[in-house]
Order: structure tokens, then sequence, then C-alpha cells
């Protein structure tokens, strides 16, 4: 076995380019379609997630997490996990990768590329909910996607939001309550790991993106079914969120869409686009193994050549 390579947090990171990443996810889906396989384990409110990806051509991940949300109580990270990278060719570990540098990256990454695809261009102020790592993550990715957009971040705990904004220009944490900070927003992007919906559909204006980002388990769901059914949906991946993840298996149960009403995912992502302004589009990203392995040859690819 060769030396695997280790790529840490700092190092890796200072490497990266969002637009650059969400050019490489794209490419990767015109190459053979992932073999993928999920495994989900249970304790309460507590997961262990399990995932593997095989691209023919660019390789095989394994990556493994653990979603403590009682964590957030004693002052620790929620999710913790490893990432392993193995040659395609051979099947020899290539390298290990930090989870925390994949999962920022797979992450937000993921969520801007379906908001390059299909947000109005000239969108200039952008709802952030939550105040947490991962909204952190995303005001770094959609500032890289829409550098003339202002920022606004809403949060149960208004200082949480304050906080965050104050890391950023042009971000500010909103004065009022998260229906009026919808109504003001072109792109709502929302990262709350909620089970009972927070976006309402009825206060969706036309011409609106939704990205909805938290919701992982197939008991969770950030948007409520007017939401779903005011919008065309879009999805990553229809084979990770469609019948795995609460957002989409909740509303498909009780009719209010049907499954057949998602016209695209990334492996024609040629369809994903709005066919007018007034078109409220709605993203969930499923972050499914094979784009934390696209996004792990990226990082592997950058911190190579850099």
């Amino acid at each position: 076995m060769t030396n695997p390579e280790f790529i840490p947090f700092a190092k890796g990171d200072e490497k990266l380019d969002w637009l650059g990443l969400t050019e490489a996810i794209e490419q990767a889906h015109s190459l053979p379609k992932a073999e993928i396989s999920d495994t989900f384990l249970y304790r309460g409110k507590d997961t262990l997630l399990s995932r593997s990806a095989w691209i023919d051509g660019i390789g095989i991940l394994v990556k493994s997490a653990t979603i403590f949300p009682g964590n957030h109580d004693v002052g620790k990270p929620l999710i913790h996990g490893s990432v392993s990278v193995l040659n395609n060719d051979d099947g020899d570990l290539a390298a290990y990768l930090d989870f925390k540098l994949v999962t920022k990256w797979k992450t937000a990454g993921d969520s801007l590329l379906g908001a390059l695809k299909l947000a109005r261009p000239n969108s200039r102020k952008i709802l952030i909910i939550g105040a947490g790592e991962v909204a952190n993550n995303l005001r770094q990715a959609y500032g890289a996607g829409f550098p003339e957009a202002e920022f606004t971040i809403w949060n149960r705990t208004k200082s949480k939001a304050e906080t965050l904004a104050a890391q950023f220009p042009n971000t500010t944490a909103a004065n009022s309550s998260l229906q009026e900070a919808i109504a003001e927003a072109d792109i709502i992007t929302s990262a709350t790991m909620v089970s009972e919906p927070v976006i309402k559909g009825e206060w969706l204006k036309p011409g609106q993106h939704v990205d909805l980002i938290g919701a992982y388990r197939p008991d969770m769901r950030e948007a409520d079914d007017e939401a779903m059914r005011r919008a065309t949906v879009f999805v990553d991946s229809y084979d990770t969120t469609v019948e795995h993840i609460g957002e989409l298996i909740k509303p498909i149960a009780s009719g209010a869409i049907l499954a057949s009403d998602i016209p695209a995912d990334y492996y024609n992502i040629a369809d994903m686009r709005r066919t007018s302004d007034d078109q409220i589009t709605l993203f969930k990203n499923g972050g499914g193994a094979h784009l934390d392995l696209m996004t792990s040859v990226y990082i592997l690819q950058q911190w190579r050549d850099k």
C-alpha cells in the first residue's frame, strides 16, 4: 500500500474556491452515474450515517458521520466523522481528508450550484435561516456566487445571528419576524435541524429561490406542504432524497406533490433551470456520498496542484 495523503482542515481550506468546486461538481455529473449506498443507525435523536460512493473514472469514497444534536447543549460540535478516498484503478487508499473540510465544502457548494442554476441572476437579497456552522459556510459560498448581494441572518436566538453577521461585510441580523424576513428575500437558504416546518408556503412570493439543507432524516423537514406545492421542486439526486428525507417523503405522502413533478437532478442538469422570473424554485440539498466523493477529489486535486 502506498502512503496515503492526509489533508487537514486549515491547510486544505485555504486552497479551495467555491466557484471552482461548483464547476467540478457539474463536470463530474457527466461521468458514469455513481454507485452509492447509505446506512442509518439511530439512537433516539442521535444518528450514525455511513455513506459510500464509487464513480468509475474518479474513485471510491467511504464516509461515516455521527450527528448528536444534544452536543449543542454542552458546547460540543454536533457532527463528527471520517472520510477515506480510494483509487479507482486498484482500490488502494489514496487519502484521508478532514471530515469537516469535506462536509463544509460539499454541503455549501451543493447548495450554491443549485442557486446558480435556479435563482434569478440579479438576486440581491439573500436570507440565511440559522446561525450555526453551516450558516457560516453558506455565507461564504453564497458570497462568492452572488458577490453583490446583501445578506440577512435570521435565528431564533437573535444574539447568535448578530455574532455571525459581524464576521462578514454586507451582512446584518434580522430585526423582524421570519415571515417578514422571507418576504424581503430573493433567495432563502435554510439550515435548521427541525422536524416541524419553519418555512410556510403562504409566505413565499413570486420569483424567489428556496434552498433547503437542514433535513436529512425521514422525520425532518423545513418547509410545509404549501411551500412544496407552490414551488417547482428540484433535488441534487433523486436517489438520495425522494424516498429518504422527510422534506419529500411527507408532501408526496400527503399528495401535495408527486415524485414525477420533480423535473431534474444534477444528472440532467440542463433541465435544472427556471422558466420565468415569477416562478418559485425550491432546491433540496440531500448531499449524497457521490457529492462527498466529487468534493473530495476536487480537494485532493487542489492540494496536489497548489
